[in-house]
C-alpha cells in the first residue's frame, strides 16, 4: 500500500477499507510513515468525515496499536467511566469507592489536566505519597487483592492515538467527531473494558458547546463500543457552571472527602450517585438504576464507600492522615472572596472563566511540562437561581501568590450574570444515550 493512495481515497470522499485503516495507523505508529502524511489523513477525516465502520476500524486499529489490557484473570466483568472533563469535575474519586463499596472491583486509568480541566491524577497527587504511576503487574495485582485501581495510563496502551492526538493539537483537526470518539474509545478497549459509563460534558465549560453536538457525540460513542462487544451508556451532563463548589487540585479532594461521608455539595453528589448507578446495572450488580441508586446511597451512609477510598490512598503509598484530617492537605496562603456588586439573581456562573481563572492562580496547565500548585483554586459559593444581595460573597479565591488574586478577581466577577427576575436552576443532565 501507499499512504497517498489512502489519503487520496478519504480526499475525494471515498470509504477507506479494514486494510487500508490497519495499515496506515500501524505504519505510522511504528514511525514509518511521516507526520505530515498523517496531518494530511486526519484533515480529510476532518472534511470528509467518516462512516460508522470506518470509525469502528480506526478505534480497533488504534486500540491494538500497543498492548491490550487483559484483567479478565483478576475480575469477571470490567467496568469504566469517562467523563470528557469539565471545571470542577471531581467524580472518580467519588464513584469509584462508592461502585467498589458496591461489590463490584474498579480498575481506572486516568490522565493529567492540561488547560482549565483539572486532571484526576492532579487532584490525587495533593495527597503526599500517593503515587500515580503503576506497572502492569501492579495494576492487576492490586485490583485483584483490593478490588480498587486509579494510576496514570500505560505508555503502551493504544500508542497510536498518542501519537494522533498531538497532531490533531496542531492541525486544527481535534473536533471532528470520528477522531474525538475514537481516541476516546480506543484507550477504553485497550484498558480492557467490558462495560463503560461515559460522561459527556456540554457547555460553556466544555468540549461540546450543544446538547444536539454532545449527544451526537454520545451517540457515535455508544454505538463503537456495541460494535466491538461492549455493554455502553451516555449521559450529557451540564458544564455551563462548575460542578460542585470546588475548583482546584487539593480543592477538589476536600470536596469528594465531604461527599463521601455523607455530605458535600447536593449537585456533586447527585451526579457522582447518577454515575455509579449506571455502572452498577452495567456490571450486573443490580437490576435498575432505582436499586442501584438505593446500593449507592447505603454505601455512603454506613461508611463503606469513605472506607474504599481511604484504602485506595493508602495501597497506592499516600497518607491517609492527610485526608482523615483535610487540614493536612495543601492548603493555601491566602484567601480572599469576591463580593458581589449587584443584587439580583444569578443567571449564569461561567464555567470556563471560573476554570481559567484557577489555572491563572497556578491550579491548571498551559503546558503539559508546566507544574501546578496543589494548594490553589477557587471556591464557588453560588449557583444559576441563587438570588444574592449587594456584597454577599459570589467566589473565594485561594491563592499563594499576592499578585495573581486581582486578575482572578476580576476575571471571577466576569463570569456572573444576573437578572433582576428569578431564574431557573440549570438541569444536571440532559439526555441518557443507551
Amino acid at each position: 500500500m501507499r499512504a497517498t493512495d489512502v489519503i487520496a481515497t478519504k480526499r475525494d470522499g471515498g470509504e477507506l477499507t479494514t486494510a487500508q485503516i490497519d495499515w496506515f495507523i500501524n505504519e505510522y505508529t511504528a514511525d514509518r510513515l511521516p507526520d505530515y502524511q498523517a496531518a494530511a489523513l486526519l484533515m480529510a477525516i476532518y472534511l470528509r468525515g467518516m462512516s460508522r465502520r470506518e470509525t469502528v476500524d480506526l478505534t480497533l486499529a488504534m486500540a491494538h496499536s500497543g498492548d491490550v489490557l487483559d484483567v479478565h484473570g483478576d475480575v469477571d466483568f470490567a467496568i469504566d467511566k469517562h467523563s470528557s472533563g469539565g471545571v470542577g469535575d471531581k467524580t472518580t474519586l467519588i464513584v469509584l469507592p462508592i461502585v467498589v463499596a458496591c461489590g463490584v472491583p474498579v480498575g481506572k486509568m486516568s490522565g493529567r489536566g492540561l488547560g482549565f480541566s483539572g486532571g484526576t491524577l492532579d487532584k490525587m497527587e495533593s495527597i503526599p505519597g500517593w503515587r500515580a504511576e503503576l506497572t502492569t503487574e501492579e495494576f492487576l495485582r492490586q485490583l485483584r487483592r483490593h478490588g480498587i485501581v486509579l494510576c496514570g495510563q500505560s505508555a503502551n496502551l493504544a500508542p497510536a492515538d498518542r501519537k494522533l492526538y498531538g497532531l490533531r493539537d496542531v492541525t486544527a483537526t481535534v473536533s471532528a467527531l470520528p477522531l474525538i470518539a475514537a481516541s476516546i474509545m480506543s484507550k477504553k478497549l485497550a484498558g480492557g473494558a467490558d462495560g463503560v459509563v461515559l460522561d459527556v460534558k456540554v457547555g460553556r465549560g466544555a468540549f461540546m458547546p450543544t446538547v444536539e453536538r454532545a449527544v451526537e457525540l454520545a451517540r457515535l460513542m455508544v454505538q463503537l463500543g456495541e460494535d466491538a462487544g461492549k455493554r455502553m451508556v451516555a449521559l450529557i451532563s451540564d458544564m455551563n457552571q462548575p460542578l460542585g463548589r470546588m475548583v482546584g487540585n487539593a480543592l477538589e479532594v476536600k470536596e469528594a472527602i465531604e461527599v463521601l461521608r455523607a455530605d458535600g455539595a447536593p449537585d456533586l453528589r447527585a451526579h457522582c450517585l447518577a454515575m455509579a448507578a449506571h455502572m452498577l446495572v452495567l456490571a450486573g450488580a443490580a437490576p435498575d438504576l432505582v436499586n442501584a441508586r438505593d446500593m449507592c446511597q447505603a454505601r455512603l451512609a454506613d461508611g463503606s464507600a469513605w472506607d474504599k477510598f481511604c484504602l485506595l490512598v493508602r495501597v497506592q503509598g499516600g497518607d491517609v492522615r492527610s485526608v482523615e484530617k483535610p487540614t493536612l492537605l495543601p492548603t493555601a496562603r491566602l484567601v480572599q472572596p469576591v463580593p458581589s456588586p449587584h443584587a439580583g439573581f444569578i443567571a449564569a456562573v461561567h464555567a470556563d472563566k471560573v476554570g481559567m481563572a484557577s489555572m491563572a492562580l497556578g491550579a491548571g496547565r498551559e503546558r503539559k511540562q508546566d507544574q501546578v500548585d496543589h494548594a490553589v483554586g477557587v471556591e464557588v459559593l453560588v449557583k444559576v437561581g441563587d438570588a444574592v444581595k449587594v456584597g454577599a460573597p459570589l467566589f473565594a479565591v485561594h491563592a499563594n501568590d499576592p499578585e495573581r488574586l486581582v486578575p482572578a478577581h476580576e476575571q471571577l466577577l466576569s463570569a456572573v450574570r444576573w437578572s433582576d427576575a428569578p431564574v431557573k436552576p440549570l438541569p444536571l443532565h440532559y439526555d441518557v444515550i443507551t
